[in-house]
């Protein structure tokens, strides 16, 4: 099923579709490889205003749009999955959390420099010792003269290696547990602050993955968000935009399974007939475009329904629903995908290969499968006490 928002919508779909088939595919192949990040896709994807997204157009972004936003990320993931991940952490967990969370000040330094694509964000959550257990952190920041001296140690950041301005979440308040939580800004150049090395992972290798190292962090009064203490509410508002954004890979990474088994099952003979005339790839087929097609009208209902009243705390339960189901689809299709192409689909040379791979990080992701579950059963018996 095709789905239309407007000529506008589908203007932009064009541009980054072409961009991805052009542009990202090329790239893929070389960097997949050497583990790297892309550079040259950095600027052109700034040249083309993705690296603005969710950005208000007064500090020179594209403006707060989660549809255009998932729009840009299914179609980048068509080409470069772990790319779009990259550029996803980077708009939405650093440049919207300040946009919609941030001061005046704090916009007007900060903003332009993502939007443009000068600077690259990131978002400090998970710990060694506090993941699923978001709330749970121990990095502290307390308080001396004008400045918050910050001490921790963050893991499993997306973009850590490479980013210049850092959204941190510390205890500002150890004693009141996840009421005592404070959110700030981090540039890259404060005195105390260093990341590690990229992380070698399964999949999405070509997103720089790592720790930020936080010791004795000078960290200046004015670079608190929001108010002391208060940092939980917009941990958790950030957790339930990213999981309709990331949601958005899923939808690339299952098309592009799909239209390689497609083609794959039209041009392999097996038993001196093409494998699409076959009963059971074309029950495979037809299951992998059933769910990618659900999956797509979940992610933009509920982008769309973000769009209308952003941070609607009645979103939470929808946007951990969406994200349970939408990385299922996509591990199962990207799965099928292999075993369409058999021992091809499980050489490395064949692009289904990293596809699954980098599916594989979706229930690992803002918040693991099972606690998307504990989030939806919290909202189905309307107790917040049972997690946040």
């Amino acid at each position: 099923m095709k789905i239309s928002l407007g000529d506008e919508y589908e203007i932009i779909r064009r541009q980054a579709r072409k961009f991805a088939e052009d542009e990202c595919r090329l790239a893929l192949r070389k960097y997949e490889e050497l583990e790297e990040f892309p550079w040259e896709l950095w600027k052109r994807a700034s040249e083309l205003g993705y690296t603005g997204l969710m950005i208000p157009e007064e500090y020179g972004g594209a403006g707060e749009d989660p549809l255009l936003a998932v729009i840009v990320a299914e179609e980048i993931s068509r080409g470069f999955p772990s790319f779009g991940l990259s550029l996803g952490a980077h708009f939405t967990l650093c440049g919207y959390n300040i946009a919609r969370e941030g001061n005046e000040f704090q916009k007007k330094k900060y903003l332009p420099m993502l939007a443009s694509g000068k600077s690259i964000g990131c978002m400090g959550l998970t710990e060694p010792e506090a993941g699923s257990d978001a709330t749970g952190i121990k990095t502290s920041a307390k308080k001396e003269d004008n400045f918050y001296i910050l001490n921790g140690t963050k893991t499993f950041i997306t973009n850590a290696p490479i980013a210049d301005l850092f959204f941190i979440y510390a205890k500002t308040s150890p004693e009141l547990g996840k009421r005592g939580i404070s959110a700030f800004i981090l540039e890259r150049n404060f005195e105390g602050l260093s990341t590690s090395k990229p992380f070698k992972k399964m999949g999405n290798r070509c997103s720089p993955t790592g720790e930020i190292i936080m010791i004795n962090c000078k960290v200046p009064i004015e670079n608190l968000v929001g108010k002391e203490n208060e940092g939980v509410y917009i941990m958790m508002r950030g957790l339930d935009v990213e999981r309709i954004i990331l949601s958005a890979g899923a939808l690339g990474i299952m098309q592009w399974a799909l239209e390689i088994s497609k083609n794959y099952s039209i041009q392999r003979f097996q038993f001196g007939k093409r494998i699409a005339e076959f009963q059971l790839i074309q029950e495979k087929l037809a299951e992998m475009a059933m769910m990618l097609e659900i999956s797509r009208v979940y992610v933009y209902t509920i982008a769309k329904k973000w769009k209308e009243n952003p941070g609607d705390r009645g979103l939470r339960g929808s946007a951990a629903s969406l994200k349970l189901f939408v990385w299922d689809c996509a591990e199962k299709v990207t799965r099928e995908a292999i075993q369409v192409l058999g021992g091809y689909g499980y050489m490395r040379e064949n692009i289904v290969e990293m596809l699954y791979r980098d599916a594989r990080l979706g229930p690992i992701g803002a918040g693991t499968a099972e606690i998307d579950k504990l989030i939806i059963f919290s909202e189905l018996m309307e107790n917040n006490d049972f997690i946040i």
